[in-house]
């Protein structure tokens, strides 16, 4: 049996975001039963050189919308990054979800060899579309994710690793 670059996608994305949302949910709570100001952990970050939590959510719903339009050849909606509360990140949480759910399969199915291209300051990156999103845009995505939960269990917020799937 094989596996359609869709479902590989929405299967790793909507499952791994909802999974993102329940942690934010729970540091929000935590931040208002400890008394803390929910900034303190929205400007978390682990080592003073890593982006701050709100970051990593932005950049983990990025590489969602990036790597389906990248993969179907389509412009990627621009969204701004200028989220400041857990309500927002939530926001914005939900809408990556939508964009995925709403992605058409046959966009991307059928392009497992379709070169893509990333363009950098120091270059270039090359790829086919299989291997851009099972081997590069699904790692950093996790990457980004991961390490939201680090900076949060990092700061006290009591998560196990159920909860960094949404299951606790």
């Amino acid at each position: 049996m094989t596996i359609s670059l869709h479902a590989v996608a929405t299967r790793t994305f909507v499952g791994m975001l909802n999974g993102l949302s329940h942690v934010l949910k729970r540091a929000e709570a935590n931040a208002a039963e400890r008394k803390i100001d929910p900034a303190v952990f929205l400007s978390a970050r682990i080592a003073p050189d890593m982006y701050p939590l709100a970051k990593q959510v932005q950049i983990a719903t990025d590489h969602v919308k990036g790597s389906l339009h990248r993969v179907a050849g389509t412009e990627a909606p621009k969204w701004d990054d200028n989220e400041k509360s857990f309500a927002e990140l939530q926001e914005r949480i939900a809408k990556a979800i939508a964009l995925v759910k709403e992605f058409p399969a046959d966009l991307i199915n059928g392009q497992e060899e379709r070169p893509v291209t990333l363009k950098f300051a120091w270059g270039e990156l090359n790829f086919t579309a299989q291997d851009y999103l099972v081997g590069y845009a699904v790692p950093n995505f996790y990457f980004h994710i991961t390490t939201a939960y680090n900076i949060l269990r990092h700061n006290g917020v009591p998560l196990g690793k159920g909860d960094f799937f949404g299951r606790s």
